[in-house]
């Protein structure tokens, strides 16, 4: 059984909004239930094509290798066929 940390109520505003106090995030997933309780569940969003800086050293330095033709054996992977 899980432990309530915190418990309040709380109202709409004006515009329909909710406010959650001392929100530790700034994104939530929301999902409504058949049962019409609301379920918050945190997010971290991140940029959807933001590549690190050591990512992409790492694939230059894949491909100067597949270039100069330093590169392990084919995979066999026949056995994962249909």
């Amino acid at each position: 059984m899980e432990t309530v940390v915190r418990e309040y109520d709380a109202k709409l505003d004006s515009k329909k909004r909710l406010i959650l106090r001392e929100a530790g995030y700034e994104y939530y997933h929301v999902s409504v239930l058949s049962d019409q309780r609301i379920v918050l569940e945190p997010r971290v969003l991140t940029k959807p094509f933001e590549v690190s800086a050591n990512t992409l050293k790492m694939m230059d330095s894949a491909i100067e290798n597949m270039k100069k033709g330093n590169v392990s054996p084919a995979l066999d992977l026949s056995e994962f066929e249909e």
